[in-house]
């Protein structure tokens, strides 16, 4: 009589090719998941961005709209300049965050001030870490487009979708 302990190769294989099965079923869940998020993030650090250009100018009147750069500043002990306002985070003044490159600058000087400003964000690998652009101007409307549009001109953002609130 045979006494057998442990499983078969034929009940490995099944369920080595359940647990494929599965995987093929939710891996491209978990991508549009992340997409998801990473989009939802992408427009949340617009708006602040958004936020941070009319605090600055109502700081900094001579200055204008301005950079990312000037935004942020250090995490640390940050001191209110105009080169460096405080306003928000380092890894958002730096760029990039959650899959997605972000860009500010003033435009349209008159005098020393910046009247307009042009923000956008476009995801850092396109069907991998976002499928849609964003970008918002002074009028403080968000909006999207397919980011194989190409980099936003200000005239070009204001024809894009806008993002309800």
């Amino acid at each position: 009589m045979r006494n057998d302990n442990g499983f078969s190769l034929i009940e490995l294989l099944i369920v080595v090719a359940i647990i494929l099965i599965v995987a093929a079923l939710a891996i491209p869940n978990l991508i549009r998941a992340r997409i998801a998020a990473n989009e939802s993030s992408a427009a949340a650090s617009i708006r602040t961005i958004v936020s941070a250009e009319v605090a600055y100018t109502s700081a900094y009147p001579a200055a204008g709209y301005t950079d990312l750069p000037s935004l942020g500043g250090p995490n640390i002990n940050c001191v209110p300049t105009p080169a460096s306002a405080c306003i928000i985070d380092s890894t958002l003044a730096a760029g990039s965050k959650s899959g997605y490159q972000f860009t500010a600058i003033g435009t349209n000087p008159v005098g020393t001030a910046n009247t307009t400003y042009l923000i956008d964000g476009w995801p850092l690998t396109l069907n991998s870490t976002g499928v849609r652009a964003f970008c918002a101007t002074e009028d403080n409307v968000i909006r999207f487009t397919n980011p194989s549009a190409g980099a936003p001109t200000r005239a070009a953002c204001l024809t894009y979708i806008a993002i309800p609130n």
